[in-house]
């Protein structure tokens, strides 16, 4: 399934993936934000979890912002995970 997910309270203004039936996350993609931290984050997380992903970014925070693109990917992988 392609997902398609508007981040909030972050640079980056859209995030897509797809998510297979078992739950892993591929061809993750982000727009805006920092460009060659969200392709590493995107290459790292590639083939993992849903359930992995949120584990290790779910939290994670970008200066005084409450969240990061990082912790919005985990949300975002987890809201799909749910629509399976």
């Amino acid at each position: 399934m392609h997902y398609k997910f508007r981040p909030e309270g972050v640079c980056a203004y859209n995030l897509e993936f797809d998510i297979s039936e078992d739950g892993k996350v591929s061809n993750i993609v982000f727009d805006g934000g920092c460009n060659g931290n969200l392709k590493a984050v995107s290459k790292l997380c590639d083939g993992m979890t849903a359930d992995e992903i949120a584990g290790k970014l779910k939290g994670n925070i970008c200066g005084f912002k409450g969240t990061s693109c990082a912790d919005q990917l985990a949300i975002a992988v987890l809201k799909a995970k749910e629509a399976l």
